[in-house]
Parts: C-alpha cells; sequence; structure tokens
C-alpha cells in the first residue's frame, strides 16, 4: 500500500494559498481516480482505495503545517504495510523551486519546510519519497509569509491549474513505475503535459 499525503493548512481559509498546494495535489489525485476523501482518521481526512492497481492511502493532515508530522506518524503506524521508505509520498510547496514547477525526490531533509522538517523529525527518517510544487520566492521586501498565504499569480506559466494536472500525472508516475522512472521523466525542464 502506498500512503500519499498532500501538506496544508486546513479550510476554505486557505484552499487556494501557495501553501496549500500539498492539499490540492492529493485532493485532484483523488478525484481523478474516485476516491473520496470522506473519513476524519489519522488527525486527518483520509480515503483508502485503488489506483493504478495499487491500494493506496490518502491523507491530508488537520494538525496545521507545522505539525504534519503527528498525523503522518500516527497514519504510519495505524497501516502496518506501509513502510515510510518505499511506501510513503509527500506532496508539499517548495520556495525554492520556481512558480509551477515540480520535482520528484527520493530522500532529503526538510530544506527548511516546517512541515516536511516535523515530518522528519516525527519519523526519524529522512529517507521517504517526495514531490516538490514550486511557489517560488517572493522579492526581498516582501513578507515570506504573506507570499506562502497567497494564492498564485493568475498569468503564472505554466498555470497552477496545469501544474497541478502535472503533478498528479507525477504521482501517476510513482505508482506506475517507480520513483527513480517517475524522477527521470518528471525532472526535466519540460515535463510530460498534464491534461487539457
Amino acid at each position: 500500500m502506498k500512503l500519499i499525503v498532500g501538506l496544508g493548512n486546513p479550510g476554505p481559509r486557505y484552499f487556494a494559498t501557495r501553501h496549500n498546494v500539498g492539499r490540492r495535489i492529493v485532493e485532484s489525485f483523488a478525484h481523478e481516480h474516485g476516491i473520496p476523501l470522506a473519513e476524519d482518521r489519522f488527525l486527518g481526512r483520509f480515503a483508502l482505495g485503488r489506483a493504478l492497481d495499487h491500494d493506496v492511502a490518502l491523507l491530508l493532515p488537520d494538525t496545521f503545517m507545522n505539525a504534519s508530522g503527528r498525523a503522518v506518524a500516527a497514519a504510519v503506524a495505524g497501516l502496518p504495510s506501509v513502510d515510510p521508505a518505499r511506501d510513503l509520498i509527500v506532496a508539499f510547496d517548495d520556495l525554492d523551486l520556481p512558480a509551477c514547477k515540480i520535482r520528484l525526490r527520493k530522500k532529503g531533509g526538510g530544506g527548511g519546510h516546517r512541515g516536511m522538517q516535523d515530518i522528519i523529525e516525527s519519523l526519524e527518517s529522512r529517507d521517504f519519497p517526495r514531490l516538490r510544487f514550486g511557489i517560488g520566492r517572493p522579492p526581498p521586501s516582501a513578507s515570506v509569509i504573506e507570499h506562502v498565504l497567497s494564492p498564485f499569480d493568475s498569468d503564472q506559466e505554466p498555470p497552477p491549474g496545469r501544474a497541478l494536472a502535472i503533478a498528479v500525472r507525477a504521482l501517476d508516475a510513482i505508482l506506475r513505475d517507480g520513483v527513480e522512472i517517475a524522477m527521470n521523466a518528471y525532472n526535466r525542464e519540460e515535463a510530460p503535459p498534464g491534461p487539457g
């Protein structure tokens, strides 16, 4: 079973913000595969389902970003078949990537992202795959907090909607082909297109 986690903050106030793009990716993945995120479990919205002939568990922590590790650790403990190094995939926003660019990694540090850092500390491991979705950095004179808690610009290229579709296809590729092959396909300058 694969456990796919989308990081963000709960509630409509945060839905469209850059910081919530991890949640939006997993919500889009759930919609594409007809998996309703209807359970309240593991300190978040949760679902079990099938995607591309794999059993999958989907989790959107409701702990707020900085305490994401509590929810992920609870899910890993409650799903005995999940080995984080092999089965956990975390989708999250990344200030250090240009807006709407994605990168897949097999493992790594938190990179200054407090949600990822909390997961690493809670699991006592940094060895799990992740999907990084670029939100870019604000100008030096601007507030990072305001930047991450505001929506994407409408003139981003690629547009956020298309980039989200590409991110969902990247998750599909991980399930279908494994992380390394998916990395080769999606870590290029021109990732395979999403639908539309």
